[in-house]
């Protein structure tokens, strides 16, 4: 899969090194894969959601971090829209960032 946005993994990570192992991961596993479906999708990461709007949210080193992106299946591509922590996750209306 594409992956645009990758700056806004980069800012977190560089504020919030604990981070960097599970985002690297994730983006490993994302950059590697072809999705052509929510199922694809959700079969190699069991706790993403579909939030409305094409925003897709992913949960991060137990739950701590969250990932908002757009995903479009049929380009195989996806953007970054958002990431931070559970609580600031709360905080925002993912459906609209």
């Amino acid at each position: 899969m594409i992956v645009y946005g990758k700056e806004i993994l980069e800012a977190f990570v560089t504020k919030h090194a604990i981070s960097k192992k599970a985002v690297d991961r994730w983006l490993k596993v994302i950059e590697n894969a072809t999705f052509d479906s929510f199922n694809d999708l959700k079969s190699a990461f069991p706790t993403v959601s579909y939030v409305g709007n094409e925003r897709y949210v992913f949960n991060l080193k137990g739950n701590n971090y969250r990932i908002i992106t757009v995903i479009a299946f049929i380009g195989n591509a996806m953007v970054v829209r958002w990431i931070g922590s559970h609580a600031e996750y709360d905080k925002i209306d993912c459906s609209k960032i």
